[in-house]
């Protein structure tokens, strides 16, 4: 499946094959075709692609999926998802219609044949990965199928052949007709409403919980309208097996250790993807970012970050983790090496000058890339942290100001400090508490930044000048700086735009 130019593997290591694994060692090659838009995978590819297409094509869907999820977590109706997802989808996912006549067709299909299969193999390994992998790859399913064309949806039903459903004669319609017409209720008009199929009713247990079916004879009689709640069901089922299915061969991965690093990636990076998955961090235009302007500018700043500047300004000291933190948060937001030691020079202000050069000062200019391995030089210095970094690396003990406040404090200091930035409402302090219990963490921070950005946010979409970017959910520190700036500037002199 992978094409690369280094191939690391060991010839002799890959010829050396367990008889047990003997079902896996001759794949059926073919062509994949893709006559429908969408598709249940039910065939793994086996095409070559290469290790990048590899990565990215996983990443893009990743962010989707991890958006399909935060939008749940703030219980949005159907509509309003599909509302949001439209332009995050149509960026890096996107699945034009047959009738559209594009060109593309093909190679958006194989991206999503392809995207699907690399996640399947990276959140296989657990139960607590598959149950969510099968989730939201269920509800990217539903809105897809909800959304496609009638004659092409109706084209890929058929080409399922399910044969645990069948039409309803014309007989038991009319000897049902009684129960069928109240099961329909006020709907008229609606071509599928005269459509109705019967299936075991244990196919359709959330039909016949939310009574939407007629049941009879151990059948549940389906109306046509609902007939997209039974193929969504039938798409979960078959990826629940599946996805045990690859558990099972997922030893086999050890032959080949250029993918296991980055399945490991992918896994660990579910929820809160990491910074390599943000498009732009970088210094909003128009900022003045300055070692003068840092407590002018935390307002803009993340719970994390916010609580690393108030430390160091009432207490004039971070211990290494929290000082590191924060420096490459600065270097993320545009401060220079020069304006860097110019803060923290004198945020440290119980050092004398020479404490200051010997203990700290090289610490700031290595995380530049001023100073230390040539590697270090070369990719001028450390990256800021994302949340996953912050959440899980690092874990911060008594004295430290450093880590997530979301995971990390206790529910009466955090919401002290969310108080402190700006929260009174007791709904939204009451939602970032039960995030917190929920370990939702990031959501909470979500929650915090709409609220303090509640009517800038409206503004920019009054005006149509949110880009996909900025509708997905934050999950780096510097995406939540950069954004909070552009809001809270939109339209001021400064010219500031809202770019992606």
């Amino acid at each position: 499946m992978l094409r690369h130019d280094h191939n690391r593997i060991d010839p002799k290591r890959r010829n050396v094959l367990d008889h047990r694994k003997r079902q896996f060692a001759t794949p059926q090659y073919k062509d994949a075709e893709y006559p429908h838009r969408l598709n249940f995978y039910a065939d793994a590819p086996t095409a070559d692609i290469t290790l990048e297409q590899f990565e990215q094509w996983a990443i893009d869907r990743l962010r989707v999926l991890a958006e399909l999820e935060a939008c749940s977590f703030r219980n949005r109706s159907p509509a309003e998802t599909a509302t949001h997802m439209k332009p995050i989808v149509d960026k890096y996912m996107p699945l034009d219609t047959n009738s559209s006549a594009s060109s593309k067709l093909f190679s958006q299909r194989q991206k999503d044949h392809y995207s699907h299969f690399i996640l399947r193999l990276a959140f296989s390994s657990t139960e607590d990965l598959r149950r969510r992998f099968t989730r939201v790859e269920t509800m990217l399913f539903r809105m897809r199928f909800n959304s496609d064309d009638l004659g092409e949806r109706s084209a890929f039903v058929s080409s399922l052949d399910l044969d645990w459903w069948e039409p309803v004669t014309d007989n038991e319609r009319e000897e049902f007709a009684a129960e069928l017409a109240a099961m329909m209720g006020p709907r008229k008009g609606n071509a599928e409403d005269d459509t109705w199929f019967k299936v075991d009713w244990e196919r359709v247990p959330e039909l016949v919980e939310q009574r939407r079916v007629f049941l009879k004879r151990g059948k549940a009689f389906v109306p046509g309208r609902e007939q997209s709640s039974m193929v969504v069901a039938e798409f979960s089922t078959r990826l629940d097996k599946q996805l045990e299915l690859t558990a099972r061969a997922l030893p086999r991965l050890d032959e080949d250790d250029r993918l296991t690093p980055i399945l490991n990636h992918l896994s660990k990076n579910f929820i809160t993807p990491d910074s390599s998955y943000m498009s732009n961090t970088s210094a909003p235009i128009g900022a003045q970012i300055s070692a003068s302007n840092i407590d002018n500018l935390s307002q803009h700043f993340p719970a994390c970050m916010s609580h690393l500047h108030r430390t160091l300004r009432a207490t004039g000291h971070l211990k290494h983790y929290g000082r590191l933190q924060y420096t490459l948060f600065l270097k993320g937001i545009g401060l220079t090496l020069e304006e860097s030691l110019v803060f923290w020079r004198t945020g440290m202000r119980s050092k004398t000058d020479d404490e200051f050069n010997k203990e700290y000062r090289y610490n700031v200019r290595h995380a530049y890339g001023d100073v230390g391995g040539d590697g270090n030089r070369r990719g001028g210095g450390y990256s800021p942290f994302s949340c996953q970094k912050i959440l899980t690396e690092h874990q911060p003990g008594a004295g430290d100001a450093h880590g997530c406040p979301y995971r990390h404090f206790n529910m009466e200091n955090l919401s002290t400090l969310v108080q402190a930035m700006g929260v009174t409402d007791q709904a939204v302090l009451r939602g970032v508490r039960e995030d917190k219990e929920a370990q939702k963490f990031h959501m909470a921070c979500n929650r915090v930044f709409e609220h303090l950005h509640k009517a800038e946010i409206k503004k920019a979409k009054d005006e149509g000048v949110l880009t996909a970017n900025q509708l997905e959910t934050i999950v780096h520190p510097n995406e939540y700086f950069k954004r909070s700036y552009l809001l809270k500037n939109l339209g001021k002199e400064t010219d500031v735009k809202m770019e992606g």
